[in-house]
């Protein structure tokens, strides 16, 4: 049975680094098909002229795929006169055998989307568009920050300075500053009066962990890595109060994220800028969760199930979510609870994901409701009295209401 067509006139983009092939399928009053194909550049007159031809056209429907970072130029010039593009994952368009040409491609997304068939991926706006640009960035320096981190402590450990054995943490304030004593060539005993007295370990033990053998080179790479790292954090820092500002409209969203157990500010910002705040784009969080790769895989064939892997999706959400689950599951709420029935069955890695999908799934009803978050774990009213009845009580003596006796 012939499909009805949907869209009457639709334009399908093939969209490459250096080259954009273009096809547009219309039919006219008369119901007669028309197909017109054109090929544009990539730089911004070519853009500008396929934003152009495509008004031309006055198309129901402008089709792309979600081709790495190539899609967002064109992107951008549809929607400067108008056009909402359709950006659609890869994933969904199935070329016909034989026919693998940037042609036939620009031609089978038009037919699809002529018929109906292609479900667009979430496209957010221009400013959000912008303030990933902001927030990837800095979720790569956070990364490269790590390594830098980890690799003083290989050269520290080199070197027989094993600070680490003795400090949880070698870049909290205490064990930077001895760090620092001891490129500056300062004694152990000189450096040991810099730990703090909150440490641990006793004297003799940090003593002993500060005994090393640093060698030019060692100084010389550590000086450098430490350099760098101070660097990294500085830039890390500018880039958060840049991103802040930036959400300065959004302060009820990132207020009711922080709700959540163990999401700070950052973290809620990160967050909103991958996901916006409109939860109708997505339509329901199980779309979501497919959108960000982090719900079980669909893959059943005569009543068996294959496989549960899940997708791939957006990376950066996935990872904010993961960090997420790990800093929950060591708080004392549901999220806790559900880590922990799930980690003997399922084994830690995928107790995280699962958790991490749980705490997706919390978040879009909470900015589609504009609910902040409850635990079903914690007894809210208890806790209101347990910590403000004292306060209540010496309001009650002060004015007489209860004697200062009972």
């Amino acid at each position: 049975m012939e499909l009805v067509p949907i869209h009457k006139r639709v334009i399908g983009l093939d969209v490459h680094q250096a080259q954009i092939t273009a096809c547009a399928i219309i039919e006219e009053a008369d119901g007669q098909t028309r197909v017109e194909q054109r090929q544009f550049g990539t730089f911004r007159r070519d853009r500008l002229a396929l934003a152009e031809w495509a008004a031309s056209m006055a198309p129901d429907e402008v089709v792309m795929e979600s081709t790495g970072i190539y899609w967002k130029s064109p992107y951008a010039a549809l929607e400067a006169v108008g056009i909402r593009a359709t950006v659609v994952n890869a994933r969904h368009v199935r070329q016909v055998p034989g026919r693998k040409t940037d042609v036939g491609d620009a031609q089978w997304l038009a037919t699809l989307a002529r018929a109906g068939l292609l479900r667009g991926s979430f496209a957010p706006p221009a400013e959000l568009r912008e303030l990933r640009l902001i927030a990837r960035q800095r979720q790569k320096l956070v990364g490269l920050l790590s390594s830098e981190k980890n690799r003083m402590h290989k050269v520290l450990t080199d070197s027989d300075i094993r600070l680490g054995v003795v400090v949880s943490d070698i870049h909290g304030q205490s064990a930077r500053a001895m760090i620092k004593a001891i490129l500056a060539g300062k004694a152990p005993g000189e450096v040991l009066e810099l730990a703090s007295r909150r440490l641990r370990a006793s004297r003799e033990t940090l003593f002993d962990a500060l005994q090393g053998e640093l060698t030019a080179s060692h100084v010389f790479v550590l000086t450098e890595l430490l350099q760098h790292i101070e660097e990294l954090e500085t830039r890390i820092a500018r880039f958060d109060a840049r991103l802040i500002a930036e959400l300065e409209s959004e302060q009820c969203t990132l207020a009711l994220l922080q709700t959540l157990p163990r999401i700070d500010l950052i973290g809620a910002a990160m967050l909103l800028v991958e996901i916006g705040g409109d939860m109708s784009v997505f339509g329901s969080p199980d779309r979501l969760a497919s959108w960000v790769g982090i719900c079980p895989g669909n893959n059943e064939s005569a009543g068996k199930r294959k496989s549960t892997r899940t997708r791939k999706g957006n990376p950066y959400v996935r990872r904010l979510l993961c960090e997420f689950a790990h800093a929950a599951r060591r708080t004392k709420s549901a999220f806790q609870a559900r880590f922990n029935a799930l980690l003997v069955r399922r084994g830690h890695k995928r107790a995280i994901t699962a958790l991490a999908h749980k705490m997706l799934r919390t978040i879009f009803f909470m900015i589609q409701r504009g609910q902040h978050y409850r635990d079903s774990a914690i007894d809210y009213e208890a806790l209101s009295v347990q910590r403000y009845a004292p306060r209540w009580i010496k309001a009650l003596t002060r004015f007489g209401f209860i004697s200062a006796a009972a």
